[in-house]
């Protein structure tokens, strides 16, 4: 992980199995640490419902779309988590 994050308002839909949240909210985005093809986001409390069961993530923030498979989620000291995503 790098000290650089990005604080922006993303739309995320999030898939937990057979349902699908959506919801709009601030994020922050990170490189994740000696992998180059992931990307993480953290997201601040209060958290969307259900986020950390999150199985499946699609972002759009400034315009982008990121998307793909949660391979780790960490909920940290400050109450945001941390989601760790592996791109489609």
């Amino acid at each position: 992980m790098t000290a650089k994050s990005v604080s922006s308002l993303a739309q995320l839909e999030y898939g937990l199995g057979s349902t699908t949240r959506s919801v709009e909210c601030r994020i922050g985005l990170e490189q994740v640490e000696n992998d180059p093809f992931c990307f993480a986001i953290r997201v601040p409390a209060p958290l969307p419902e259900d986020l950390e069961q999150a199985r499946t993530l699609v972002v759009r923030v400034e315009g982008r779309r990121l998307q793909g498979t949660v391979r780790r989620s960490e909920c940290l000291e400050d109450g945001s988590l941390r989601l760790e995503v592996e791109p489609d």
